[in-house]
This record gives structure tokens, C-alpha cells and sequence, in this order.
């Protein structure tokens, strides 16, 4: 009854917009918190819009709306996702994983079992977790090192033909079971009273497991899909430039074939830097024969110097490169 009025309506098929103040965003969903401190936004930003705080920070402000719907089970667009500042969230996101949230939660659970070396279910338990922590950050480490440096690749505009986002689609997986399985092992089959403490940690890991499962789908919905499209943009601009220069080739090579063998043989002597009465000698015509091949020669090619159709004949193996004299 005496709860504020001031509800914020947000409709799903648009999102949340730039013109959205901050505020509104956190009162839909308070879960964006970890989010905003990802895109290194600092808070204290009052009733500024999305577009104001994201401008005043330096973040992207189309990325930055495009993690929030996703999270918030809203319509985004991944075409709009500017892959640096997405890659910038990731890499904090990792760092809150590996350097804060998997410390706190080892802390509290020593903190809240009976850890010591006596009480084997507990060592175990605890290995569990550590494995855990080394396995995820194989992981993080190979897509900072390994992912993010072949995406920063792809932004400089340098293609990279043993590598491609496919490869690492097809083995990225959930990261965020082993903890659930953890935490399920500590509900159902760990004895042991007095667990205010023990509860605690377990709130954490439920709080993790499901921070790192909207971690995934950030990876797998947009990081992902963005890095394909970028790599189809490449290889449709590859083909474009392919097809320009096989057009090319496709015309000279018509050109080519409006010369006769004669006409080619007498192109062969001027490329050789021979006059028209060696070429008349060593054909056994006329000088006046050659004179008019060399005019149809240069009217169906549109090349009237001796330089120009030396060119032309060296480009397509009339001669070879050798056997020109300079003209």
C-alpha cells in the first residue's frame, strides 16, 4: 500500500533504449548490477540516460544495451554489437570469476565445514572445488589469449585461414554444471548442523552458478554470432575483390583470343624488341604483311605502343619475362 508508484513498464519486443535512465534499468532488474560493472561503468550516475552514462564511461552504448536485454530476456540486436567493447565485458567478467567471486566462495566454505585434514569428505569436497576453479581457468585463459586475440586479428582486417570461431563454438561448453553439481552434494548428501555459515556459501555458489550460466549465453548468443558475421563480411569482401580481378582476367583473355596465331607470333617479335623486317625474315612475309597484323593487333587489344604490347604479351605467356628487350 505504501510501496512507490513509480513502475517501469518495459515493452519486450523493444528493450531497454538509450533514452532508458540507468535507474529504470536496475529497478526492472537489479541482476544488471554485475553487468554494468563489467562494461567498467562506475556507478553514482543518478538519473542519466543509458546514452549519457555509456558515452560519459566510454562504452558502446548498442553493446552495452544488447548484454542488458539479453540478460533481462528481452528482443537484441547482435548486428549492432561493437565486438571490442563486448570483448572488454568478457575479459572483467572473467576477472570477477577467477579473481573475486571463486576466492570468496573457497573462503566461506572453509570458513563454514569442518575443514581439516581428519575430516576426508571435507578435503574431498574441497578438491572438487579447486579442480573446478583450474578447469574454468583453462578455459578463460585459452579464449583471452587464444579467442580474443584471433577476434582483435579480425578487427585489423587480417583474415586467418587456420583458424575460425566454428572451431571454438563447437567445443564451448557450459562451464557452470560442475558447480551445481557441488552445490547439490552439499544440500543432499552433506551431513552436518549448524549451517548458517554453510548456507551463506551455498547462496554464493547458487548466485555464481547462475552468473556464469548468463556469462555463457552472453558468449554463445552474441559474442559468437557477432564473430560470424564479421568473418562472413570478410570472405564476401575476399570474393568481391576475386570476382574483380577474375573479371579482369576474363577480359584480357578475350582479348587474347581475338588474336590470330599469326598475330601472336608477330606480338611474340615486338615483345623480343625485334623490327618488322626480322619479324618479316623470320616468318617469311612481307614487311608490309607485318605492318598491317601490327595495326589489327593494336586495334583489337586498344594498345598502340611497342611498350604497352610487350606488357600485354608478358602478362599472358607469349614471352617470357628474359626474352624482352627494353623498348
Amino acid at each position: 500500500m505504501g510501496k512507490s508508484t513509480h513502475l517501469i513498464m518495459i515493452d519486450k519486443q523493444q528493450g531497454y533504449l538509450s533514452s532508458n535512465n540507468m535507474r529504470e534499468l536496475i529497478r526492472d532488474n537489479a541482476m544488471l548490477l554485475p553487468a554494468i560493472s563489467r562494461f567498467d561503468i562506475a556507478f553514482g550516475f543518478g538519473d542519466s540516460s543509458v546514452a549519457q552514462v555509456c558515452r560519459e564511461n566510454g562504452v558502446d552504448t548498442d553493446t552495452f544495451l544488447c548484454v542488458c536485454n539479453l540478460l533481462s530476456g528481452y528482443s537484441y540486436d547482435v548486428t549492432s554489437i561493437s565486438l571490442t567493447s563486448l570483448m572488454g565485458y568478457l575479459k572483467r567478467a572473467h576477472t570477477s570469476f577467477l579473481d573475486v567471486q571463486f576466492p570468496k566462495i573457497r573462503h566461506y566454505l572453509i570458513d563454514a565445514i569442518n575443514y581439516s585434514a581428519s575430516n576426508e569428505v571435507a578435503l574431498l569436497l574441497m578438491k572438487f572445488f579447486d579442480d573446478y576453479v583450474v578447469e574454468v581457468k583453462k578455459h578463460m585463459d585459452y579464449e583471452n589469449d587464444v579467442i580474443f586475440a584471433y577476434v582483435d586479428r579480425l578487427i585489423r582486417g587480417e583474415a586467418d585461414e587456420e583458424f575460425n570461431i566454428a572451431r571454438y563454438s563447437a567445443g564451448h561448453v557450459d562451464t557452470a554444471e560442475k558447480l551445481k553439481e557441488l552445490k547439490d552434494i552439499f544440500i543432499y548428501h552433506y551431513k552436518q548442523k549448524e549451517n548458517d555459515r554453510l548456507s551463506g556459501a551455498l547462496f554464493d555458489i547458487i548466485m555464481c552458478e547462475r552468473d556464469m550460466l548468463r556469462h555463457f549465453d552472453v558468449e554463445s548468443q552474441l559474442f559468437i554470432p557477432a564473430v560470424e558475421r564479421m568473418e562472413s563480411e570478410m570472405r564476401r569482401s575476399a570474393t568481391d575483390v576475386a570476382g574483380e580481378g577474375q573479371a579482369d582476367d576474363d577480359v584480357t583473355s578475350a582479348q587474347l583470343a581475338l588474336l590470330s596465331e599469326r598475330e601472336k607470333e608477330i606480338l611474340r617479335g615486338i615483345a623480343q624488341g625485334k623490327v618488322n623486317k626480322e619479324i618479316a625474315d623470320e616468318l617469311c612475309i612481307s614487311v608490309h604483311t607485318v605492318a598491317t597484323h601490327r595495326r589489327n593487333i593494336s586495334a583489337k587489344l586498344e594498345i598502340h605502343t611497342a611498350a604497352g604490347l610487350t606488357i600485354f604479351a608478358i602478362i599472358h605467356h607469349l614471352v617470357d619475362v628474359n626474352e624482352v628487350t627494353p623498348v
